[in-house]
């Protein structure tokens, strides 16, 4: 089923991102007084019963960008307009008849596309009346909305559909297939993320340039590979807290931060030239804490080979990134698309390791098995915890619970060497594993001993919360346990 585009177009400032985030359903693109803001084309798929189309959010037309990059804004809009299905010709009501609204109205009519005339900021019924000054740009009546109120959008997506369904079928341009994996591109400026995205779909998706900053909002990019799509996620370069002077670098951290929640996997960009900053050490604890597969991505290396053996950057990277050490490190150069397949090949096996599921008694084999080789230390009350049983209850990321008798009293020493030997142990040895240690009393493992059946079920079916020391027992000795676990 092919997706029809609809492209949202108009000069600076009408409230294209407001009512692109307004049809979203989500604040996706950055809205601000500044004029400018958005550079690169957004979209998202709009969704309503059986109807389907993508809306896309583009660049004021006729804007003066003040780090000079109207070309770059300019050709993004074009193609925007170029593969757009329907257009939304969204004006403002307040200022009426523009002299660059009637400039534009005639590009649209030059091009030829179906267009929908929608008068933005329509607040309230009494403002209606002025709409009819737009009659005269030739495009019939216009629809009255506000994005910010939320008014009359029953009656835009309406009109979207209508016209939607009169256009003559044409071959399908792009499909309606659930992506394989979401990407996310994440980095501080200027490492080379949008050269990447336009590297993935082979065609300047992205605006690059050397201006720091020119990516400003999180931008969803589909690109296909090996016959499968995929989502990558372009995200605005960060920079250093004080550094963050307006609404719009507090935006773009704020997406970039959205962006690392919602994707499956996180490639996090360096420059091969330039030394780990601290935005660097943020963002990669920023990532650990949400437990999300990694890669950490080293970026123009073609400048810097000749330079500076692999082993000693990947040596580098461990140091400064002690508890990622389960990422995997990748060597590649964007603007050649040197080993970028294989980034995405070894990209698409962290996101399988993440879904992957252990069972129940092979966890409490290594669990039980580490706990007899290496005892939890003794706690402030001269109490030593007591394992009882281990569980995996979701995957993305592995989550594993451990019941333990004062489970509070272990150390954050301990929780990291039961975490080394399951991320060992596993198969989950790139990607972060998320251990939640729960209590349990004695007492209680006692009373459910008494209620035990006379006869244990077969083992296949075993109940979830096993005992460790209910499990089947593994006639290897506890060395060859560790070892091998199966």
């Amino acid at each position: 089923m092919s997706v029809p585009q609809v492209a949202i177009i108009g000069r600076p400032n009408v409230g294209k991102s407001s009512l692109f985030n307004w049809l979203a359903g989500r604040r996706l693109a950055i809205v601000d007084d500044v004029a400018g803001v958005t550079r690169d084309r957004m979209s998202r798929l709009i969704q309503d019963d059986h109807h389907f189309f993508e809306i896309v959010d583009t660049g004021g037309i006729g804007i003066n960008d003040v780090d000079s990059l109207d070309e770059e804004i300019e050709y993004q809009i074009r193609i925007g307009m170029e593969l757009a299905d329907v257009l939304l010709f969204l004006v403002d009501v307040r200022d009426g008849v523009t002299e660059l609204d009637k400039q534009i109205a005639q590009r649209v009519r030059a091009i030829g596309k179906p267009v929908i005339l929608v008068a933005n900021k329509v607040d309230h019924e009494g403002l209606e009346r002025l709409a009819s000054e737009f009659f005269s740009m030739g495009f019939g009546p216009p629809i009255c909305v506000s994005a910010q109120n939320r008014r009359n959008k029953s009656d835009l997506l309406q009109a979207i559909f209508d016209l939607l369904e009169s256009l003559p079928t044409e071959p399908p341009r792009k499909s309606l297939v659930e992506p394989v994996m979401k990407l996310a591109i994440v980095g501080r400026r200027n490492v080379g993320k949008s050269t990447f995205v336009n590297a993935l779909v082979n065609a300047p998706r992205m605006i690059v340039s050397e201006v720091a900053g020119t990516t400003r909002d999180s931008v969803d990019v589909h690109f296909e590979m090996d016959g499968q799509t995929f989502i990558a996620i372009d995200t605005p370069g960060l920079r250093k807290g004080k550094s963050v002077r307006t609404d719009i670098d507090w935006y773009g951290a704020h997406r970039a931060h959205r962006s690392i929640r919602f994707a499956d996997v996180i490639l996090m960009f360096f420059d091969a030239g330039q030394r780990v900053s601290s935005v660097d050490k943020k963002l990669c604890h920023y990532i650990s804490d949400h437990h999300k597969p990694c890669i950490l991505v080293v970026n123009k290396w073609d400048l810097m080979k000749e330079h500076m053996p692999t082993q000693d950057w990947a040596d580098y990277l461990r140091e400064q990134f002690s508890g990622m050490s389960h990422a995997p490190i990748a060597f590649i150069t964007a603007k050649t698309g040197q080993n970028i397949k294989k980034l995405i090949n070894h990209a698409q096996l962290l996101f399988k390791q993440a879904g992957q599921r252990v069972s129940t008694p092979q966890l409490n084999r290594i669990v039980k098995a580490a706990v007899q080789r290496h005892p939890p230390p003794m706690t402030s009350h001269h109490r030593r915890p007591k394992f009882f049983f281990a569980t995996q209850i979701d995957v993305r990321p592995p989550t594993i619970v451990l019941k333990f008798s004062h489970a509070k009293d272990i150390d954050g020493s301990y929780q990291r060497y039961l975490l080394g030997i399951l991320g060992e142990l596993l198969p989950f040895g790139e990607v972060p594993i998320k251990l939640i240690f729960q209590e349990r009393s004695i007492s209680d493992s006692r009373q459910k001993a008494r209620k035990l059946p006379d006869t244990l079920p077969d083992q296949d079916n075993w109940p979830e919360e096993t005992d460790a020391a209910e499990a089947p027992e593994n006639e290897n000795d506890l060395s060859e346990q560790l070892d091998d676990p199966s």
